[in-house]
């Protein structure tokens, strides 16, 4: 029975030396100053081939870029899209490039997807992909990137219709 004390106590005296325990100045450092740090450890980095793939729609931006201007609501047709989704739209200076704020939530990604133009309007189709990675673990939250749509003939005063998909759900 004492053996077990003895054990128990060992097991609580190495427990706390390793959990409170400060690395101490390596000596014959040259210093001489027993206050001097070493460099700050680095956070590890994630190897680009081990980072899951980027879904279509291009990089995350949140804010359009600043050359644009914003679509007139007046010419923004969102009849289409769910009551609570953004209806941001703007466009690049030459007319040519539109950037809209989506919304992707957990593991999906936004893009834009022109699926029409004529003289009258363009249509974007704002899709929202979602990875089917296997065991993969989504997080229960929305975002609201921006995302780009480039168009055969600048914008000029034609409407922009908006339309909503989701995909792999």
């Amino acid at each position: 029975m004492r053996w077990k004390a003895t054990m128990c106590g060992l097991g609580l005296v190495l427990l706390a030396a390793t959990a409170c325990g400060e690395q101490a100045p390596s000596v014959g450092s040259g210093s001489g100053d027993a206050t001097s740090s070493e460099a700050a450890p680095t956070a590890p980095t994630i190897p680009a081939t081990d980072l899951p793939p980027v879904m279509p729609g291009g990089p995350r931006q949140m804010q359009p870029p600043a050359d644009t201007a914003q679509v007139p609501a007046t010419r923004v047709d969102s009849s289409a899209l769910p009551s609570d989704f953004p209806r941001e739209v703007f466009v690049s200076a030459d007319g040519k490039q539109l950037f809209i704020r989506a919304e992707e939530g957990g593991c999906g990604r936004a893009a834009a997807e022109v699926t029409a133009q004529d003289a009258r309007q363009v249509v974007v189709n704002l899709v929202e992909n979602k990875s089917n990675l296997a065991g993969q673990m989504c997080t229960m939250d929305i975002r609201y990137p921006v995302v780009s749509a480039t168009l055969s003939e600048p914008l000029n005063e034609r409407t922009v219709v908006l339309t909503s998909a989701k995909r792999g759900y």
